[in-house]
């Protein structure tokens, strides 16, 4: 690939140093994707200037019209505090003609509300648990058709915000307690799904039209307190400390029957085309004890910092972190119709 002029755009407190000399793991952790992006895009022969947008627009207009970048490489999770916005950025680097990275802004709406990609996928024969939602300034009242356990969530928030053991709940009482603290705490609709006991997978897909399933991944907890289910919760995802306390792990998942694996990669190659997901997305499902794999979430523009799941996916399957970035930036290009 030729060099590119690449403007990467994150959230302020995310713009990483030059250097993490001296810093510990914990101090580096919160901005490790923009840094691993951001040094290994300069490694590959990039030029990349990093851009910190958190309320204002004009900046991204303005780098691109100023210095007119070959395509943005998009790393934002949010605009203006909600998670919903981010879409709202991908579509004006659209309607400013400048390729980016990663989703396209119909799949990041279609994808960011669990219930409307839950109804989508029920149709086309995508088994997901049952679920209700929970709008905001409303009392929790429990379909007759929703059984215990459940697991309450934000309806749109990811990254597991807002997910503890306690989002497990087993009562009416339990289940209007976890509404009202989702409601309080993220201020956002609450969703509360069929609780799947089972494993926690993970399926990166990489593509535009024709798709590349990544390895089969899994979350693995070999150290759980006693009591405990095996979810990823904000713990889970993000303290490294209770990481290696748990004995949480990701890689390869491991004794799957064949059947089983062609299973889960057909279900996210055709959950990427019904949401219309592009660029390089994750599947979360969970898969049951007898083996069936139900569809959680989708997640556009996952976390690919180099020890991540999806880069440790795509090193498993053979690709390197430096070319999976090269990958994801061609991607961007194709899709805006640029000549490679």
């Amino acid at each position: 690939m030729k060099p590119l002029r690449i403007l990467a755009l994150a959230h302020p407190d995310l713009i990483p140093p030059d250097s993490i000399e001296g810093l510990s793991e914990s101090e580096t952790y919160v901005w490790k994707t923009e840094y691993d992006v951001s040094t290994t895009l300069r490694k590959n022969g990039h030029e990349v200037r990093m851009l910190g947008v958190q309320t204002e627009l004009a900046p991204i207009r303005d780098a691109v019209e100023n210095w007119k970048p070959d395509i943005v490489f998009n790393m934002l999770e949010e605009f203006h505090g909600e998670s919903l916005y981010a879409q709202n950025v991908v579509a004006l680097l659209e309607l400013l003609r400048v390729p980016y990275t990663g989703c396209n802004p119909r799949g990041m709406m279609l994808a960011r509300g669990k219930d409307l990609s839950k109804k989508l996928l029920k149709y086309h024969r995508v088994p997901a648990p049952a679920f209700a939602v929970f709008p905001m300034g409303k009392k929790a009242r429990r379909p007759g058709r929703l059984k215990f356990p459940l697991i309450v969530k934000s309806l749109w928030e990811d990254a597991s915000l807002g997910i503890a053991q306690a989002s497990i709940v087993d009562t009416d009482e339990k289940l209007a307690e976890r509404v009202a603290f989702i409601h309080k705490r993220l201020n956002t609709p609450a969703i509360a799904e069929q609780y799947i006991e089972g494993r926690e997978i993970y399926v990166g897909v990489l593509g535009n039209d024709r798709l590349q399933v990544l390895p089969v991944w899994e979350l693995s907890f070999s150290n759980l307190a006693e009591g405990s289910h095996a979810i990823a919760t904000e713990k889970v995802k993000h303290d490294p400390i209770y990481q290696e306390k748990r004995g949480i792990l990701q890689g390869p998942a491991q004794d799957l029957p064949t059947p089983v694996v062609t299973k889960i990669r057909t279900l996210a190659k055709r959950i990427s085309h019904t949401l219309e997901l592009d660029g390089y997305c994750r599947i979360d499902f969970r898969l049951s004890k007898d083996n069936i794999p139900y569809f959680i979430e989708a997640n556009p523009n996952p976390e690919i910092a180099e020890s991540q799941e999806y880069a440790q996916a795509a090193l498993h399957a053979g690709t390197s972190y430096a070319d999976l970035l090269n990958k994801i930036v061609m991607l961007g290009l194709k899709r805006a119709g640029v000549d490679l």
